[in-house]
């Protein structure tokens, strides 16, 4: 597979089988059917998907954020593990800010275990700030989240900032990974 093989799109029903295989293999089973069949029917939902273009039954990453009056509250970030450290959790940042962004939300918001260092350094790529921890958040070990957050989405430096990342990520990827993204993220 070459990168520039990838594309970016809104999930839908037809993809809820790769979507529970890649949950479990990157959260061990976090969400259930019904709960990713609820996001995909919510007009306040955006579920992304990381594809190969050459092997659409593959699904190599995606991203969930909740429109809250104007706040994008990021559910999931994910990327298969076997495709991790290749640049696609960048990718797939940047398309749900962008979406974000062209739903007019003003900032942005998600929880992260705070052993997570390689998620955390990509959300501070992004500009993201610690804001503060929940203590125990995640039931499965106990773990404290960061709760991090970025604001002035819809600023003219940040629409700036995004296009330095769509830069770095078409490069990274080539083009075609978001050929028309941009106007199809509205």
């Amino acid at each position: 597979m070459f990168l520039s093989d990838l594309e970016v799109k809104s999930l839908t029903a037809e993809d809820l089988s790769s979507v529970l295989e890649l949950d479990k293999a990157c959260f061990g089973g976090l969400w259930t059917l019904d709960a990713y069949q609820r996001e995909l029917e919510s007009p306040n939902s955006d579920l992304l998907g990381l594809f190969s273009r050459f092997s659409p039954v593959e699904l190599l990453g995606m991203g969930c954020f909740w429109s809250i009056l104007e706040e994008a509250h990021i559910t999931i970030l994910a990327v298969h593990p076997q495709s991790q450290g290749q640049g696609l959790g960048q990718a797939l940042l940047y398309s749900l800010l962008v979406t974000a962004c062209d739903r007019g939300l003003e900032r942005a918001t998600l929880e992260v275990r705070a052993s997570n260092q390689g998620a955390i350094s990509l959300y501070q790529k992004f500009g993201f700030k610690t804001a503060g921890r929940r203590p125990r958040y995640y039931r499965d070990n106990g773990e404290d989240a960061l709760i991090l957050w970025l604001g002035e989405l819809q600023q003219p430096e940040f629409q700036k900032f995004l296009d330095k990342w769509h830069k770095i990520i078409s490069d990274r990827f080539g083009y075609s990974l978001f050929d028309g993204y941009r106007e199809w993220g509205g």
